[in-house]
């Protein structure tokens, strides 16, 4: 899903920075080099305090400490992590249940491909709807923010962009989300196995789910060992977060589900056998 050269708009400067195992890039249209560089740097330290909250793998993060709460204990959390996981839960109620953060230890079994039956379900944790407070009920459950935290940390980029006076900027969280800021259509090519397919993104996000880079890494909390009802998708929506979370969700989705759901997003594209198509634009 690689963003092309080609755009009308103003000079792109591109900045790259490495976190939460992917690759950050920023595509800057400033005339003023200066004014870009200063609104990169800002993005880059926003990225870096995102992963220091969301990121199950540093100790002492906010969602390591959740995950190593014992039954009974509670936290308190940054308001960045509170607001994730908020917004995790809407989704989570918006997908019926097939988009759940708590599958973390599922989700590590599968991508480590340890053998065997995934580990059995069990524990309980309780957001607190009024303050930023988790609730441990029952320990065993295993946050997870892999399938929205990279949207969510780029939608908190768009905001320093446009208080930076930035007018188009494209930002990509690796190959699977990217968000255009600014009129200025930014040209991106879906690519599957069976076609391609040149969308162009304005204002919006776009993110892609699919077995080809990272294998069977999603899973159902429903029926965790069948295949997935499809290879690849793509979905086009307002917020890269709930982009990156509703993909996760959609490669689950049975067909009649999915054509029910898209009636809720901007466009999803799916891969068949005669290429890429649209389920709604």
């Amino acid at each position: 899903m690689d963003p092309s050269t080609r755009n009308s708009g103003p000079i792109n400067h591109r900045f790259d920075h490495e976190a939460m195992k992917t690759t950050f890039s920023l595509r800057i249209g400033c005339e003023d080099r200066s004014l870009a560089l200063a609104a990169a740097s800002e993005c880059i330290d926003q990225i870096d305090q995102i992963e220091n909250k969301l990121s199950r793998y540093l100790p002492g993060s906010d969602i390591w400490q959740i995950n190593h709460l014992n039954a009974g204990e509670s936290l308190f959390v940054s308001e960045l992590t509170y607001e994730c996981l908020r917004l995790a839960l809407e989704v989570y109620q918006e997908t019926q249940g097939l988009f759940d953060i708590t599958l973390g230890q599922q989700i590590e079994h599968r991508k480590n491909e340890q053998g065997g039956p995934l580990p059995a379900l069990s524990g309980q944790l309780m957001i607190d709807p009024d303050r930023p407070r988790v609730h441990c009920v029952e320990a065993g459950r295993q946050i997870d923010l892999g399938g929205i935290g990279k949207g969510f940390a780029l939608d908190h980029l768009m905001k320093i962009l446009r208080d930076g006076g930035i007018s188009s900027a494209l930002l990509a969280a690796g190959a699977s989300t990217q968000l255009a800021h600014g009129a200025t259509p930014w040209p991106i090519q879906l690519t599957g196995q069976t076609g391609t397919t040149t969308i162009d993104l304005v204002n919006q996000s776009l993110s892609a789910s699919g077995t080809a880079i990272q294998g069977s890494h999603i899973i159902s909390p429903y029926d965790q060992e069948s295949a997935y009802p499809r290879e690849n998708i793509w979905l086009v929506h307002d917020s890269a977060a709930k982009a990156d979370a509703y993909t996760t969700a959609a490669l689950l989705m049975p067909d009649d589900m999915l054509a029910e759901f898209a009636e809720s997003v901007a466009a999803i594209y799916l891969e068949t056998t005669d290429g890429i198509t649209t389920l709604r634009s």
